[in-house]
């Protein structure tokens, strides 16, 4: 069983390469939920919406976030009655807002309700929140503490960033299927998509059974680099590092994870940076990382679990 943790587009192209050369049998992905919020008085689960949205082949390409073929009739209403559209919601992706809220209020877990959802969608490999209960991802910045949706789309990434607090996931909790998972041995392996290690993966890392259970893993855990040539391929994470005063390359982000890292996946532009990362004392496999269709994101996939294998190999001698 592989488990990869995700969040964002980069998370979700390269889940999507994992789904498309391991069965459901031997793959999970775990989503951050850390930017989830109540937005119009529903529940709106962002990273969750993307990565099951591109699963499923529904996803909009164009803009990375929502469905596509979208119509946006209801925000166009919304609007004309002086509603907020700082966060467009549209009039396929209401649809499952309206029902996971329903579902929700009605006592279902997220995990539940993201598995209804998946199976309706065609989605069948598991797809599980990082926890049942609700963490909040919130942003420093020189202007204040800032909700993460706020932070992100009605500030455009724009202030200064200084750190990051995830409220409530001291007392998170994986979700049950999650837990089950951790507690099988059956987890040969963990691939870090190449998401926002601030806000799409650190808050995953914040639930404290998730945390301990890769301090004390017996496998080995793969993260694919998400800065190429000093750049983000998508999102504000390059941006957040050096304005945290960190490398914003692939050997800063491999310094930034530490052990929790037993091997780097980097793309050929970042090959220089091999031997910074060695000496670190961590793996390192060169390859093209930037998956421009589902194919690429499959042979980035089959570079990581083999990756993965072998590290996991070199453990057992």
């Amino acid at each position: 069983m592989i488990v990869a943790l995700a969040g964002g587009v980069g998370g979700a192209r390269l889940a999507v390469g994992l789904a498309a050369v391991l069965p459901p049998s031997r793959l999970t992905v775990v989503v951050n939920t850390g930017d989830d919020f109540e937005h119009l008085g529903l529940h709106v689960s962002p990273d969750l919406d993307t990565v099951m949205y591109t699963l499923a082949g529904v996803n909009n390409t164009a803009t990375g976030w929502g469905r596509a073929g979208e119509t946006w009739n209801f925000m166009s209403a919304l609007s004309g009655f002086g509603g907020e559209r700082w966060f467009n919601l549209g009039d396929r992706d209401l649809a499952v807002h309206v029902l996971r809220t329903q579902a929700l209020r009605a006592g279902q877990t997220l995990s539940a309700v993201t598995r209804g959802l998946a199976i309706r969608l065609g989605v069948r490999h598991a797809l599980l929140p990082m926890s049942d209960a609700p963490v909040h991802t919130l942003v420093l910045t020189a202007r204040g503490e800032l909700a993460f949706q706020d932070y992100f789309v009605r500030e455009r990434c724009r202030p200064r960033v200084q750190g990051f607090r995830f409220a409530d996931s001291r007392s998170a909790k994986p979700s049950i299927a999650l837990q089950k998972l951790i507690r099988s041995g059956k987890v040969r392996g963990v691939v870090i998509c190449p998401s926002n290690p601030f806000v799409s993966v650190a808050p995953i890392l914040a639930v404290p059974a998730i945390r301990a259970w890769l301090k004390q893993r017996d496998f080995p855990v793969v993260a694919v680099s998400p800065i190429v040539g000093g750049a983000a391929i998508k999102g504000p994470a390059a941006k957040m590092m050096r304005e945290l005063k960190l490398d914003a390359s692939a050997a800063g982000i491999a310094r930034h994870y530490g052990k929790l890292v037993d091997g780097w996946v980097i793309d050929h532009a970042d090959a220089k940076l091999q031997t910074a990362i060695e000496q670190q004392g961590r793996a390192v496999l060169v390859t093209d990382t930037i998956m421009r269709n589902r194919r690429k994101s499959a042979q980035l996939a089959r570079d990581a679990v083999a990756f993965a294998q072998k590290l996991g190999g070199e453990r057992t001698r």
